[in-house]
């Protein structure tokens, strides 16, 4: 038995996120500078990053 088209192959193109995880982001933020180890330790109300 085949597998159905609509799986499609892994090698097409990859989707890009539009949602950054956790550590995406503060890596983000580190290279923007707004993250200061320090005084960010909370896990919830990161700001607001661009995904591109």
């Amino acid at each position: 038995m085949s597998r159905h088209p609509s799986f499609g192959k892994s090698s097409k193109g990859v989707k890009k996120r539009n949602v950054l995880k956790r550590f995406e982001r503060i890596d983000k933020l580190k290279a923007l500078g707004r993250w200061d180890e320090k005084e960010n330790k909370k896990i919830t109300g990161l700001p607001k990053t661009p995904v591109a």
